[in-house]
C-alpha cells in the first residue's frame, strides 16, 4: 500500500483482517497523518448535506457511526457537541428546509428545527431568521484515530515503513516492481491512497488517473481566549449550491480553543501551507492543465473574494461577522491551515464523490473528499472490498 494518512491507515486496518494476506504500507514522511488528516478541522460530520442514497451519504453515516463506535472502544476523546447551521436572511430557508429533508433522508436523529430564539437557545451570539440544530455532529483529533489505526495494522499483522517514498512501478517476471527511496520492493499487489500525490502516483503506476489532483489551502483563525465564550458548538452556514465550498464557520476543537474558517485559495504547491510555499513543478502542472482554466472560468469571482479574504483580516471577519455579529477583527488570532486534494475533471468539473480507478493488480483512490476523515472506516472497508475482489483474496478473519 502506498500511503499513511487516514483513509490509507483505514483501509490497510481492513485488508490486514484477512488471513494469509501480507500487508505493507509505504508512508513517504517521518510520521504517519502527516498532511491532509493532521490539518483537517476535526469536525465528526453527520451526513446533513449529502444526495440521499449516493456514496458519500452512505459512507459518511455508516462511517460516523463507526467511529464513534471506535473511539469509545480505544478511549479516543471526542465530543458529540452537535452543530448550528443557520440561515442568515430569508432566501435562505429554501435551501435550509433542503438540508433538513436531506438529514432526514439520511437517517440522521432528533434534528430541530429552530427559529431565531431557538437559534439563541444553542448559539446566545449567533444571529439568523431560522437554524437547525444538528446533534449527531461531533469533533475529535483525526491524528490521534489515525495513530489508533496504525496501531491495529501493526497488531494485525501489517507493517508501515515511515520515510519510503514511491518513485515508480514496473512489471517483471509476474510482480509489480516498486522503485522507493529506499531500494526496490517487489509485491503481487498495489493499493494507492496517496491523497494529494493521487494522480502523479497513478501516473507512475502507468495508470490514467482521469483527473487531476490541485491543491487548495484553507485558512483559519483561532478565536482569542477572552472571546471564545461567543461559540458554545459549531456553527454553520447554509451552503450555497453555485460554489464547490462550504463557507466559513466556527469549530469547536477536541484540545480547546475555536477556530474560526476556513478560506480557499490555490495552494502553489501540494503542501502548500503558508503562503509562501511554492513548488514551480506543481505550479507548471496545474497551469498547463486544461481543466483548471475551465474551473478558474466558472469560479472567478468566488475565487477572488476567497483570495481577498485571505489578505484582508476585516475582510474575513465581516464574512464571519454574518454568523457572529458580536465578532471583532481584534478577536482573531492567526491559526494554521489545511491544504484540501480537490480532484478536477478534463471539462474543469470538481469531482464530488469517491473515485476510484483499476488496472491490473492495482486500485488507485483518486478521490477522498469530505467526509473522508468521518467516514474512513467504512471507506476502508469498501476499498478492501473492492481491492479483495480484484485480488481474489481471501474472506475477512471471523476474528
Amino acid at each position: 500500500m502506498i500511503g499513511g494518512g487516514i483513509v490509507g491507515l483505514a483501509t490497510a486496518m481492513a485488508l490486514t483482517r484477512r488471513p494469509g494476506l501480507s500487508l505493507l504500507l509505504l508512508e513517504a514522511e517521518g510520521r504517519i497523518a502527516s498532511h491532509q488528516t493532521s490539518h483537517n478541522s476535526g469536525v465528526i460530520h453527520s451526513g446533513l448535506y449529502y444526495k440521499p442514497g449516493s456514496l458519500k451519504a452512505k459512507l459518511c453515516v455508516e462511517g460516523r457511526q463507526a467511529l464513534y463506535r471506535f473511539c469509545e472502544e480505544h478511549g479516543i476523546p471526542h465530543d458529540r457537541c452537535g452543530k448550528v447551521v443557520v440561515a442568515v436572511r430569508a432566501d435562505e430557508i429554501p435551501r435550509l428546509d433542503a438540508l433538513e429533508q436531506r438529514g432526514r433522508a439520511n437517517g440522521l436523529q432528533n434534528l430541530r428545527r429552530l427559529g431565531p430564539e431557538g437559534i439563541r437557545e444553542h448559539e446566545p451570539h449567533a444571529c439568523g431568521v431560522q437554524g437547525l440544530f444538528v446533534p449527531e455532529t461531533g469533533i475529535v483529533d483525526f491524528e490521534a484515530v489515525a495513530t489508533a489505526y496504525a496501531s491495529e495494522v501493526r497488531r494485525q499483522g501489517g507493517t508501515i515503513e515511515l520515510e519510503r517514498r514511491f518513485q515508480g512501478c514496473t512489471r517483471r517476471d509476474g510482480e509489480l516492481v516498486l522503485s522507493t527511496s529506499r531500494g526496490e520492493l517487489h509485491c503481487r499487489h498495489l493499493v494507492a491512497c496517496a491523497g494529494l500525490y493521487a494522480d502523479r502516483v497513478a501516473r507512475a503506476c502507468g495508470v490514467d488517473p482521469g483527473v487531476r489532483i490541485v491543491a487548495f489551502r484553507g485558512e483559519y483563525c483561532s478565536l482569542a481566549p477572552e472571546r471564545q465564550h461567543l461559540v458554545r458548538h459549531l456553527v454553520y452556514p447554509v451552503p450555497d449550491p453555485r460554489f464547490p465550498f462550504l463557507g466559513v464557520h466556527f469549530t469547536r476543537l477536541i484540545g480547546g480553543g475555536i477556530e474560526a474558517g476556513p478560506n480557499a485559495v490555490l495552494a502553489w504547491k501540494r503542501e502548500g501551507y503558508s503562503r509562501r510555499s511554492f513548488s514551480g513543478r506543481d505550479a507548471a502542472e496545474w497551469l498547463a492543465y486544461a481543466g483548471f482554466w475551465r474551473l478558474a472560468r466558472r469560479y472567478w469571482r468566488m475565487g477572488l473574494g476567497e483570495a481577498w479574504r485571505s489578505v484582508s483580516k476585516r475582510a474575513f471577519t465581516i464574512a464571519l461577522q454574518q454568523l457572529l455579529p458580536e465578532l471583532r477583527p481584534q478577536d482573531l488570532r492567526p491559526a494554521g491551515a489545511g491544504v484540501r486534494a480537490m480532484a478536477i475533471g478534463t471539462n474543469g468539473a470538481l469531482l464530488d464523490d469517491f473515485h476510484l480507478v483499476e488496472a491490473p493488480d492495482m486500485l488507485h483512490v483518486l478521490n477522498a473528499p469530505s467526509p473522508a476523515a468521518t467516514a474512513s472506516i467504512a471507506i476502508g472497508r469498501s476499498i478492501a472490498a473492492r481491492a479483495a475482489e480484484l485480488f481474489d483474496l481471501h474472506p475477512v478473519s471471523p476474528n
